[in-house]
């Protein structure tokens, strides 16, 4: 091949090269949106679902068996606070009165009973048996007495036994085995003496107690037999039954315990019911908060008294405040709608008086509504942030993003404070007023050409 030839290649692909330095050199690179890194408030929160609750509700239940009528209240009646006039639950009357007139004629029956009874046999068969019961506990006494003279008898010749056969075990005369069971014997000896002296006393003193019953027998003789006593202790039973369903006629009519409404109806018909059957289960609205299942790993950054807003479809366009009124000391186990088994933990949130009323009366919200909550755990004013998007982890797990310097992509390792789920706060690494790549590319790259435009808000 010619010369001229080997030129005129080597000048047609040095053209070739040319053209395409220059085509990536104009090439306007990837398209990337950016945004300045200002100042600015920062929140971090936890947003979660919960649902409206009572911190208490007042179960009302049958007090006793009987009867009740039929329950009229329904569900969401408005109830007063110990109002006779309006009761929650009715006894059947006739029910009350019959057991009333029943307990009142047992009192009279006794009444008549205690007038006519005038017979001393019961006291004089009494006052033998007393008789036979000091002679019994006097013959036990002395028996006792015997038992602490053998026992006394028996503890100083174990004594004396011990001393002799220790004398001879320090000689080496005696087994250790021997010896021990001498010493045994020498101290349950005493022992058995300490108890046969303790029966001693007890038994002096239940002689001493015993011996008064007959004077206190006479003395009741003088008074009155002692049918009589047992008659009026049988009036004083059947008086407590009277007035024990005489209190029950009281019981009959159920008032509320608060003022409230009506949250369920356990019973509406007339029935017979036992005792302790639930009947209605009455609530104050008044009271109303707010329950939430906080994951255990963001609980811990919650505390008492954080502010809250509450916001939802059942709140409305307009947010409620609120603020953390109590986190429970211990979690539990629950499953997600996912399958996945989460620990939470509850956090009760109080909903500010002023934005209370406003739901309770613009958008009716009751017990067990669902809302959502944004619990605020940190605040700062006055930071530098950016884009929550513009973060990645990098390597060593070093949070990381693209800065727009003209139209190359520059990589930055920063320091991260505050984050929500669409703010960061960058600590160091980076200046205010640089142009921070919103969604960085997966194939970006440190030097990477780009287009960079300005994004909306």
């Amino acid at each position: 091949m010619k010369t001229t030839t080997w030129i005129l290649i080597a000048a047609v692909l040095a053209c070739v090269v040319a053209g395409v330095g220059a085509a990536v050199a104009l090439a306007p690179g990837e398209p990337v949106d950016v945004v300045s890194a200002d100042r600015g408030p920062i929140q971090q929160f936890i947003d979660e679902r919960a649902v409206t609750r009572l911190p208490r509700t007042y179960l009302i239940s049958m007090p006793y068996a009987a009867r009740i009528e039929e329950i009229t209240l329904r569900e969401g009646d408005r109830v007063e606070k110990d109002n006779p006039d309006k009761p929650l639950v009715k006894m059947v009357p006739e029910d009350l009165e019959l057991a009333v007139a029943e307990a009142e004629a047992a009192v009279e029956r006794l009444d008549a009973t205690i007038a006519e009874n005038m017979s001393k046999d019961m006291e004089e068969l009494a006052m033998r048996q007393s008789y036979e019961v000091v002679r019994s506990m006097r013959d036990t006494i002395k028996a006792a007495e015997t038992r602490v003279e053998s026992g006394t008898e028996k503890k100083a010749y174990n004594k004396r036994r011990f001393d002799r056969l220790d004398q001879a075990y320090k000689s080496g005369a005696i087994t250790d085995e021997e010896h021990d069971r001498v010493y045994l014997d020498y101290v349950t000896a005493g022992f058995d003496l300490a108890q046969d002296e303790l029966v001693l006393r007890i038994t002096k003193a239940l002689t001493v107690a015993v011996e008064i019953f007959p004077e206190m027998i006479n003395q009741m003789v003088k008074d009155k037999s002692l049918a009589d006593a047992v008659l009026k202790k049988q009036r004083a039973e059947a008086a407590a039954v009277l007035e024990q369903v005489k209190l029950r006629r009281q019981r009959g009519t159920i008032v509320s315990p608060v003022d409230g409404v009506v949250l369920h109806r356990y019973v509406t018909d007339e029935r017979f019911l036992g005792a302790g059957e639930p009947l209605l289960e009455i609530g104050r609205l008044e009271d109303l908060e707010i329950e939430v299942d906080l994951l255990s790993v963001d609980v811990v950054d919650a505390k008492v008294g954080d502010r809250v807003e509450i916001y939802g479809p059942a709140v409305g366009a307009v947010p409620a405040k609120g603020r953390v009124a109590k986190v429970y000391p211990a979690g539990f186990t629950k499953i997600s709608s996912l399958g996945v088994e989460q620990q939470r933990v509850k956090v009760i949130v109080a909903v500010e008086p002023e934005d209370l009323k406003r739901l309770a009366e613009e958008r009716r919200v009751q017990v067990g509504y669902r809302v959502r909550v944004k619990i605020v755990t940190d605040e700062r004013d006055n930071v530098l942030v950016v884009p929550r998007s513009s973060l990645f982890r990098g390597a060593g797990k070093q949070w990381q993003l693209f800065v727009a310097a003209g139209n190359r992509a520059r990589l930055r390792t920063v320091e991260v404070g505050l984050m929500n789920d669409r703010l960061a706060e960058i600590i160091s690494g980076l200046e205010a007023g640089e142009r921070v790549i919103r969604t960085p590319p997966s194939n970006l790259t440190d030097g990477g050409k780009v287009a960079a435009r300005l994004a909306r808000e």
